[in-house]
Formats: C-alpha cells, structure tokens, sequence
C-alpha cells in the first residue's frame, strides 16, 4: 500500500507510433464505423417500418442491431481521437465508462443471441403454442431482461475495480480493459476475481449452455421429425438458424481472443496481431451481422428490395 497513488489518468501503451500512416489508420478506422453505423441503423429502419417484419424473431434482431451500434460507438470515436494524438491517454472517470459500455455490449449480445435462440426452439419444437407464448409482451419482456440485467451485474463488476487502489496507470491495450485496471491495484484482488468468475458464469456460460441446449432440441426435432412433407418444413425452419449459429461462433471466437488478450503473457505474438486481435470483437460482429442476416432471410430481402423499389418510384 505504500506505493499507492491517486490515478487521475490512465496511459495506452499498446500504442506504436503510427509516423506518416497516422491518416491511413483514421480512415481506415472511419470507413469501418461508418459502415457499421451505417448497415446496422438501414436494418434497425427497416424492421421498424416495415409492418411485415413486426414479429417476434425480427423484433430480438432490431434489438441485436442497435446494440452492434452502441458497441461500436463505445469504442471506434474513441480510436479516432487516440490514433491522432502524440500521447495516449484517457481519463480516469472516462476509462470506466468505456469499460462500463464495453462489456455491456458483449453481455447484450450474448443475451440476445440466447434470446433469439428461444425464440427458434419455440417456433420449431411448439409451433402449436408459438403465438400463445411469443407475444409482444414477452418479447418485451426479453428484451427488458437482455439489457436490465447485464447492466446490474457490470455496475457491480465496475464499481469493485474502481474501488481498487493502483499502484500505476500504464495499460497495455489500445482500449480500457477491466483486467487491465485489477492488474494494477496495490491491494490483494480475490473479491474482484470471485466476482469476476461469477460474472462470466452468470452473464456468459449460461446463455451459451441454454444456445446449446435449444439448437441441440431443434436439430433433433428437425431429424427426427415424420412424413417427408413435416421433416421438410422442419429443415426449413432450421434454415433461419444458420445466421444464428454463424453468429455466435463469430462471438465466441471474439470472446475467446479477448479473454487470452487480457488474461495470458501474449508477449510472443507481434503487436501488430496484438491489436487486431484486440479489435476483431468489435469490428467484425457488427459488420457480420447485418451482412449475414440482411442476406440469408429472405423476409428481410424481400422488404429491402420492397422498399427500395418504393423509393425509386416515388422518385
């Protein structure tokens, strides 16, 4: 404790000096965030006017947009401003806050993954009670829980590590990271790790169990489904699950290289790969999404195509 000091600031110093490419980078970064923006907001439009589209599989995928928006804003401004300035650092209070915002985006979208996932196994496996049990209230139900309660559980998980006396400020990432900071604290961290273990089983783990549990109930009900005219329906509403499934797997390899970023001695790999390790989570999730979904559900195609055609006529 003797070494504790009051940390106003933190230091980036995964940061390289970028030299004459400095506005290659921050176009580069520019176009990548303006597609995202761009992309996932003409989908969220879409699902929101189109009155065809106001069904309860469509409705978690407006939420799964919006939420690639957020994420992407969180962190892509941000690198932006780091990427033209000599020294790189960032606010106490603001570093918390992207933690804060980071980790509520990948929480949403694991929920909503899940959520969406539920959503399949009922119309598949109870097509009967499908209506009955997705209603607009339980959507919204759903969603309420897909946001609310990862919010409290990373409230909790911010709060604990600014709660932690440091003992410096240099993190070596291009990004706040939560690890980073409890790396750094002076006193012992075994409440923090607890609560970070929880966290991940409670907020990750599950919904990942409960995705597996469903698609393995849908593929099984989909093979083992009789008469050829019913196992053909079924292959057929298995067929809105492959965005799905392509989906998650982008995520958990987004995670999964997060998790070895933060939590293991990575000296070995070049910088380079460091950093675009570090960003693939939060740029090709949200450009994956609305390139998977815009272009393997037919509905989502049709009404495009609608719209735009719509347009071209008025005009």
């Amino acid at each position: 404790m003797s070494n504790w000091t009051q940390v106003t600031h933190f230091s980036l110093g995964a940061y390289s000096e970028p030299g004459p490419l400095r506005w290659l980078y921050f176009l580069l970064i520019l176009c990548a965030y303006v597609l995202i923006v761009g992309s996932n907001l003409l989908l969220t439009a879409l699902i929101s006017l189109s009155r065809g589209l106001h069904q309860p599989m469509y409705l978690l995928l407006c939420s799964l947009f919006v939420n690639e928006v957020y994420g992407s804003s969180a962190l892509f401004p941000f690198l932006l401003y780091q990427v033209l300035q000599e020294e790189h650092s960032v606010p106490y209070s603001l570093c918390f806050l992207q933690i804060f915002c980071i980790y509520l985006y990948a929480c949403v979208e694991i929920f909503t993954l899940a959520a969406m996932a539920y959503d399949r196994y009922l119309a598949i496996c109870c097509p009967l009670q499908y209506h009955s049990l997705m209603t607009h209230r339980q959507v919204a139900l759903l969603l309420c829980v897909t946001w609310l309660v990862p919010s409290l559980f990373i409230a909790v998980l911010v709060w604990l590590s600014a709660s932690l006396p440091l003992c410096g400020n240099v993190i070596d990432k291009v990004f706040c990271g939560n690890y980073s900071i409890v790396k750094l604290a002076c006193s012992a961290t075994r409440l923090n790790n607890i609560y970070g273990l929880l966290y991940t089983v409670l907020s990750m783990m599950l919904p990942l169990l409960l995705i597996l549990y469903t698609y393995g109930r849908i593929l099984h009900v989909c093979v083992s489904a009789p008469g050829q005219a019913r196992q053909r329906a079924r292959l057929r509403a298995l067929g809105t699950c492959v965005p799905h499934l392509a989906s998650l797997i982008n995520f958990s390899f987004g995670c999964c290289s997060q998790v070895v970023m933060s939590r293991f001695d990575v000296s070995w790999i070049p910088a380079a790969l460091q950093v675009a390790l570090s960003l693939y989570f939060f740029a090709c999730q949200p450009l994956f999404n609305p390139l998977i979904y815009g272009l393997n559900l037919r509905q989502v195609r049709q009404e495009c195509q609608r719209l735009l055609r719509g347009k071209l006529l008025t005009a």
